[in-house]
């Protein structure tokens, strides 16, 4: 019996959260304090997904622009970039002691199982921690969207958004020293005035299928566990 508020939760990781802030690739320490993160909602007893970006290796939109080769090769890239970055979280994890499954959109079947629905519950519901990986297997989506779209598949009661900032502000934090943290907000507060808490069709894809939305900093220690136990952290969307 889970002792969170949440019995099924959705974990979205940014590919930043796999090395130091600003760094480039998977660096050892930042992934062993993300797997630490991990195996304390763990030992919480929630059924976990998580999903992966890769925004540590390559974003497909900005590379394609900065290199002219097409979006849709560029975010196919991008994809297995997220790849990279799940099977070093399921080492990791397996070192520390907790069963872990990756299932990708797109087929690795070296390394991956391919995202069947029904698979993917069973393994949680075996206690496994499945590493959603390849986003949504199509191009022009972000892994924001693929976040909402698992959840929603799996029926995840909560997707959090781990990121490097607090919340969800009102103006970047990073420029303007001012800039107000909100603590909750809509789904259509963040529709109506364009915040950048997560893709627009990331957030109407969970206001449709009513799964609320906590975005918090990944680098403050415990946030993870706060958020699953129902205490309050981050901004939250509802």
């Amino acid at each position: 019996m889970s002792k969170t508020k949440y019995n099924r939760v959705l974990l979205k990781l940014s590919g930043e959260s796999f090395c130091n802030q600003g760094g480039f690739g998977i660096q050892g320490e930042p992934l062993k304090s993300l797997t630490q993160r991990i195996m304390d909602v763990c030992k919480l007893g929630p059924q976990l997904a998580v999903v992966v970006g890769g925004g540590n290796f390559l974003r497909g939109e900005n590379f394609s622009k900065r290199s002219k080769i097409p979006r849709n090769t560029a975010d196919y890239m991008g994809m297995l970039s997220t790849i990279l970055n799940a099977c070093a979280l399921q080492e990791s994890l397996e070192r520390a002691g907790q069963p872990t499954r990756i299932l990708s959109a797109i087929e690795v079947s070296a390394v991956c199982e391919p995202f069947i629905r029904r698979r993917a519950i069973r393994h949680l519901e075996r206690g496994r921690v499945v590493i959603l990986a390849g986003g949504t297997g199509n191009p022009f989506f972000t892994t924001d969207t693929c976040a909402a779209l698992r959840a929603s598949e799996l029926d995840a009661e909560i997707l959090i958004k781990a990121t490097n900032v607090d919340g969800v502000y009102d103006s970047d934090p990073k420029e303007n020293p001012d800039a107000k943290l909100f603590s909750d907000l809509s789904y259509d507060d963040v529709l109506k005035k364009k915040l950048r808490a997560m893709d627009h069709s990331a957030i109407t894809l969970c206001r449709d299928n009513r799964i609320p939305i906590i975005v918090l900093n990944i680098f403050k220690e415990g946030n993870i566990t706060k958020a699953v136990c129902g205490e309050e952290v981050g901004t939250k969307i509802s």
